[in-house]
């Protein structure tokens, strides 16, 4: 059993990334934030564990624009366990060898870690979310209408548990609670296959459980507005 509750936010910033999976080596945005990055600055601003948020509509109210930046990243990653992961440094910062831009790179020569990726984003953004606001189990002391409250209180003082983003931790999100001016661009387009969210099953012990899988669905901005109602009726999975 569950409830729900409308929601709306504006969000804007200067750049944005919303990769697409297949071009992930160098990044290329989607032309419109995607339904899964969005639910990510609502749980940024607010999030409880009996609550979840569903996307019904984005209003884009900037025109899409790209542009390109390259720049310098490292191949590999810092791992978290193993013998040169951050738990072992953790218990002793005396033996860990320092996983610095010139270590060896994959082919093992020194100093040939760093690599130079092209990044194709979009500028100056701003979109206007609609959600819904979904109650797991509600109660007279966990109604839906408590928690959009403590949502718009916190929205409007700017408040968030962690700062919000547009696909890249460093393309900050700013927000604020629509104030009935926003209009959409007058743009229609298809956007093509667009990513959804992503499922984690829940179902059975976690040794047995079906691996996770993204979901996808076409998806086709009409007069400057994406309808995340019409993309959940025809979803698609891709392991």
């Amino acid at each position: 059993m569950s409830a729900t509750i409308p929601i709306s936010l504006k969000v804007w910033g200067d750049l944005a990334c919303f990769t697409m999976p297949e071009a992930h080596v160098e990044r290329l945005s989607y032309p419109v934030i995607t339904p899964s990055a969005a639910r990510g600055v609502l749980e940024a601003i607010f999030w409880k564990p009996q609550i979840r948020y569903e996307l019904d509509r984005i209003a884009v109210l900037k025109p899409i624009r790209f542009t390109s930046i390259r720049r310098n990243e490292i191949q590999g990653t810092v791992t978290v366990k193993g013998a040169s992961g951050v738990n072992a440094w953790m218990q002793d910062p005396s033996g860990y060898e320092p996983y610095l831009v010139d270590s060896a790179g994959r082919d093992d020569v020194q100093g040939e870690n760093r690599t130079q990726r092209n990044t194709v984003l979009l500028r100056d953004v701003a979109y206007l979310l609609e959600a819904r606001l979904i109650v797991k189990n509600p109660s007279t002391a966990d109604s839906p209408a408590k928690y959009r409250e403590m949502f718009s209180r916190r929205a409007s003082q700017g408040q968030c548990v962690r700062q919000p983003c547009f696909g890249i931790r460093e393309f900050a999100a700013f927000f604020a609670l629509p104030d009935g001016t926003e209009t959409p661009v007058d743009e229609t387009r298809d956007l093509g296959v667009m990513l959804y969210d992503l499922d984690f099953p829940s179902d059975g012990p976690p040794g047995a459980r079906p691996p996770e899988c993204a979901l996808f669905a076409p998806a086709k901005l009409e007069r400057g507005v994406l309808d995340v109602t019409v993309m959940r009726r025809n979803l698609y999975r891709r392991a």
